[in-house]
């Protein structure tokens, strides 16, 4: 009997053992396809992750309120730097960068504004209101010639009561159209009284000369 048992034992063996390594193989084939799924789905959700941290991130430093007008000008990069500061001379500078090409404004009070225009809409009037400019003038050159493109941002923030901080509020763009209608047309006044400067010293050059008998080549 005893020898019987043994035998028995020693047949059985191999198919426990057999079916031991195909439970092992199937849990680990198992675990091998979880691990990849939650590798995918994280990969996959990821994106939305840091977008929605990204938006949450832009709203509440307002930066999704600000817009941003660019134009280019066929002019060179001091004339449109003198213009952008003519332009903004009704509004007290901050910052003053020329090498960097980039000016912004103080905040400035337009409560009475806001109101004003807030007014013949649905929403509550405001305790205080204020903005401010952003410009950056970068230099280039098209086909040879020099261009500048200048770019224009209105930030404007308004608190509706003593317990509520500062909040932005998109802009009705009116602002930013207006500096940017200004800056050109004091640019275009920059370069003719520059032609017509050039011109007439030209002239006085070519007078000077006939006054000291050169003829003009």
């Amino acid at each position: 009997q005893e020898l019987i048992s043994r035998s028995r034992e020693t047949r059985l063996a191999p198919k426990f053992k057999s079916k031991q390594n195909v439970k092992v193989i199937r849990s680990s084939v198992i675990h091998s396809t979880l691990s990849a799924f939650v590798i995918m789905a994280a990969a996959a959700l990821a994106p939305l992750i840091m977008s929605g941290c990204m938006t949450a991130y832009k709203q509440s430093v307002g930066t999704d309120h600000s817009q941003v007008f660019r134009k280019i000008y066929k002019t060179d990069l001091n004339t449109a730097w003198q213009s952008v500061l003519d332009a903004l001379k009704s509004s007290p500078i901050d910052v003053s960068n020329r090498e960097g090409g980039y000016i912004r404004t103080k905040w400035t009070d337009n409560t009475a504004e806001r109101n004003f225009t807030d007014s013949f809409g649905p929403a509550s009037s405001f305790l205080k209101a204020e903005y401010r400019f952003r410009v950056s003038v970068a230099k280039g050159f098209y086909n040879g010639i020099p261009i500048v493109k200048v770019s224009v941002q209105k930030d404007q923030r308004v608190q509706r009561d003593l317990l509520e901080g500062w909040k932005p509020i998109e802009t009705d763009s009116i602002d930013e159209n207006t500096l940017i209608y200004r800056i050109g047309r004091i640019i275009s006044m920059r370069m003719k009284i520059a032609q017509r400067e050039e011109e007439r010293t030209r002239i006085e050059i070519e007078q000077s000369g006939k006054d000291l008998g050169f003829e003009p080549q």
